[in-house]
């Protein structure tokens, strides 16, 4: 066993995850991770990763991870709700519950929970809604615990640069343009104002900034009950965003521009075809419309100032990754 204990893990084998086990073990920390197929995980994660085979609800998992563990991070949670249980309600709420009474009744008292930049208990978006209320969990549980909000995450391996890219290089719907949220912005000066689409701010955090927060949390008592913004130092409107991935990563069509879609409207759209059992046939859903027409963005002050974490930029980030990007496509 590591000197500096064993850290148990949920959520190890997603984007976030598989960074956030690699610094644990390049800090010195011995981890052990929940995994739903032990074959399938060591193909993912590090050799030497203690793997336990199970699921976050089934009632006896979350214990036998966290038996002897001297802290556990929680970073399990979805976009997108789909069959088979993979509800917002499930993952972002109970699952929280189960982890955090494991983590009590086995005498864990370190947590470090992700939650997301955003999460509101009144938001229009079940993602945020739930969210908010997994943080309410954790508040309450009597733990030791950090949560962080990060902002939209970035990586060559992350789902969103990886569409980002096949959006322009032509190799996925809509092919014409690259799509992102706008919202409304009325002239109330007079009646029958003007109305304006405003394009939202981001601030996007590279996923190995994002790791390092979590490592550099664990051994520091005064992020014990505080919560964090996680967020990139740069903050841009949505086109410029996807101007930068376009010009950065490999094979993007010539002339292939940003063009916006009010969220609103696109929340409607994915409302009715949810009703109508065609939901499936959108690449969004009313959720993630609404999240996407609104900033997202932070101070990077808190993070800086207390985890020591200097998050980089976009652009200085990208330029890390986009070669191996190009070499693996």
């Amino acid at each position: 066993m590591s000197e500096r204990g064993v850290v148990a893990v949920t959520g190890a084998t997603g984007f976030v995850g598989r960074s956030v086990v690699r610094h644990l073990i390049e800090a010195g920390y011995a981890v052990r991770a929940l995994v739903r197929s032990r074959e399938k995980a060591s193909e993912v994660l590090p050799e030497g990763v203690e793997l336990i085979e199970g699921s976050i609800l089934d009632g006896s998992s979350p214990a036998r991870l966290v038996d002897g563990a001297s802290a556990c991070i929680h970073l399990i949670g979805i976009i997108r709700e789909a069959a088979h249980g993979q509800s917002f309600k499930r993952m972002h709420v109970e699952a929280v519950r189960a982890i955090t009474e494991a983590c009590r009744e086995g005498d864990v008292k370190r947590y470090l929970h992700m939650s997301a930049l955003g999460a509101l208990i009144d938001s229009r978006a079940p993602y945020s809604k739930t969210k908010a209320e997994g943080e309410q969990i954790v508040r309450r549980s009597g733990l030791d615990w950090t949560i962080f909000r990060p902002g939209l995450i970035h990586g060559p391996d992350g789902e969103f640069v990886q569409m980002m890219h096949a959006i322009a290089a032509g190799e996925a719907a809509p092919w014409l343009f690259m799509p992102y949220f706008s919202r409304t912005s009325v002239d109330a000066s007079f009646a029958c104002g003007s109305v304006d689409f405003v394009d939202p701010m981001v601030q996007p955090v590279y996923v190995e900034d994002v790791a390092r927060c979590f490592v550099a949390a664990l051994g520091n008592a005064d992020t014990v009950e505080e919560i964090y913004p996680v967020v990139g130092s740069e903050s841009m409107s949505w086109p410029e965003m996807l101007c930068v991935m376009r010009d950065m990563l490999p094979g993007a069509r010539d002339g292939i521009q940003p063009f916006h879609i009010p969220g609103e409207h696109a929340a409607v759209i994915a409302r009715a075809a949810k009703l109508v059992g065609m939901g499936w046939a959108l690449p969004f859903d009313a959720g993630q419309a609404l999240m996407g027409c609104e900033d997202s963005t932070a101070s990077t002050s808190k993070m800086v100032a207390s985890l020591g974490v200097e998050p980089a930029g976009l652009r200085a980030s990208m330029r890390g990754y986009a070669s191996r990007f190009a070499a693996a496509h």
